[in-house]
């Protein structure tokens, strides 16, 4: 075996065939005025 990772399969790798897809956030942070809100509801209860 040698020492240097097999590059061939990426040599022949085309990148015209990959598709242009939007990332769309699942997960997004709350922003400061949400945490606020949920501080002061919370000190109500």
């Amino acid at each position: 075996m040698s020492d240097k990772p097999d590059l061939s399969e990426v040599e022949k790798f085309d990148h015209r065939k990959l598709r242009k897809t939007n990332t769309e956030e699942k997960n997004p942070l709350p922003s400061k005025e949400d945490i606020e809100q949920e501080k002061a509801e919370g000190k109500k209860c």
